[in-house]
């Protein structure tokens, strides 16, 4: 599908990490402390309790930059109304939201909003409300010249999220359940491949009985499987549907990562335009910090490019492992979890265990190719199945190991981003099930069965 120019003017890099968790936040400070004598005597609520107002008002400008706020602590005398001025130096949307309740609207990039925190006197916690900033470090605490040292944080007023549902990974899903088709797309002919890719927010069952809000390119976690050839080039419009801010990063290419994988706000677009020169199966996924929150909540997919003379096979599947990290039933993924590395389920395709109790077919006798991406974003894969040995194996754009060959393998062993494929003949009619060998995470959810019926 061809995809239309970009409209969306060019931007430094701002708010996107290439390949990295950290980023380079730049203290930039404006005048803080300073004092204006405007407000009348007494104006204002106090914050943290009532306290007499001094009549005079403290303003404090604030930079939101590298998903921080600088300075991240604000003191003023107690009594005085507090006005800040926060200025955003991202290349992305902000806001703050303090928790007397006083909050900005969203802030766009190199804009500037001034929030009225009323008079001062105690402890306040503040942070900024777009999807998991503020567990990201997005935070500030105000506090007033007499208040002892440390507090703020603990004073800080938290909402109760939903309910957080239980994954049961030997559940089985409805009747009318429908697993992802993990059939492999073919390869396309032509030496240029444009299409569409849309942010979308989303609803969808993740387990038997488990629904979960997830950022999704085109509607499906994961994302749609692109395929060409090295040689080939890409053109990929990404539109944002969304409500918050995303972008995309595309292993398969080597591009600067300034223009193409800068964060988009809702309504927006740009094009994304890369040469596949290596062979391989290549992770995509948003590029918005926090990444990890993106990716963990659904934002990523594979790009197959065939090594030369790839050999035909009979059937050639294409399985993403990653992990699931619970919110509130129908909300985001946790990004406290995602930081813990404390996942609810590990999962191929994104669903608990969905080809456990609908099989992927096969035929005895049959050369079957199975790709595998670990999108992580943090569980390392040990692809195995259970009653076939592999006599190929290609790892990370290198063949390991080719039918010829005396030797064979039993795992295909994957970090997170790294992927490669097997093949393997079953050799007889069965059922043949398919795990992550850290066993842990195949209870978790991270299961399957071919189920091969005579030739």
């Amino acid at each position: 599908m061809s995809g239309p120019d970009p409209t969306t003017p060019i931007r430094p890099l701002g708010g996107v990490a290439v390949g990295l968790t950290l980023v380079l936040i730049a203290v930039l400070v404006g005048v803080a402390g300073q004092r204006l004598s405007t407000a009348p005597s007494g104006a204002g609520t106090a914050a943290n309790g009532s306290v007499p107002a001094s009549g005079r008002t403290t303003t404090v400008s604030v930079v939101a930059q590298g998903m921080r706020f600088q300075p991240d602590r604000i003191t003023v005398p107690r009594g005085d109304r507090l006005v800040i001025e926060v200025t955003n130096r991202d290349d992305r949307r902000h806001d703050l939201v303090l928790a007397t309740g006083q909050r900005t609207a969203a802030i766009g990039r190199q804009a500037t909003a001034r929030l009225d925190a009323g008079v001062i006197g105690g402890p306040v916690a503040g942070w900024c409300s777009l999807p998991g900033h503020r567990q990201a470090g997005m935070t500030l605490t105000i506090t007033t010249t007499d208040a002892p040292a440390g507090t703020g944080h603990e004073s800080g007023h938290t909402t109760p999220g939903a309910e957080v549902p239980r994954v049961d990974a030997m559940a089985a899903p409805a009747a009318t359940f429908t697993a992802r088709d993990a059939a492999a797309p073919a390869t396309p002919p032509g030496r240029l491949h444009k299409r569409e890719l849309r942010v979308r927010e989303v609803e969808r069952e993740v387990a038997p009985g488990v629904r979960q809000k997830l950022w999704t390119f085109d509607g499906t976690v994961p994302g749609p499987v692109l395929r060409g050839k090295v040689g080939d080039t890409f053109e990929i419009t990404l539109i944002n549907d969304g409500t918050v801010d995303h972008g995309i990063d595309f292993h398969a290419g080597a591009v600067a990562p300034d223009e193409v994988m800068r964060p988009i706000d809702p309504g927006q677009r740009l094009t994304y335009r890369f040469t596949a020169t290596r062979a391989g199966i290549w992770m995509y996924h948003c590029s918005t910090m926090p990444m990890l929150h993106h990716i963990g909540n659904g934002m990523y997919g594979a790009v197959i490019i065939d090594p030369p003379d790839l050999p035909k096979v009979d059937r050639e599947y294409v399985l993403v492992q990653s992990e699931l990290y619970l919110g509130g039933d129908g909300e985001p993924g946790d990004l406290a979890k995602m930081q813990a590395e404390r996942p609810d389920a590990v999962v191929f395709n994104g669903y608990v265990a969905q080809y456990a109790h609908r099989p992927l077919p096969a035929r005895a006798g049959e050369r079957v190719r199975v790709w595998l991406l670990d999108a992580g974003p943090n569980r390392d894969s040990s692809f195995h199945v259970v009653g076939a040995q592999f006599d190929t194996v290609y790892r990370e754009g290198r063949w390991e190991s080719r039918p010829a060959d005396p030797g064979g393998a039993q795992v295909l062993s994957l970090t997170p981003a790294a992927g490669g494929f097997v093949e393997m003949v079953f050799p007889e009619p069965g059922h043949y099930p398919f795990v992550s060998h850290a066993m842990v995470d195949a209870e978790r959810g991270a299961r399957g069965v071919f189920e091969v019926t005579p030739s």
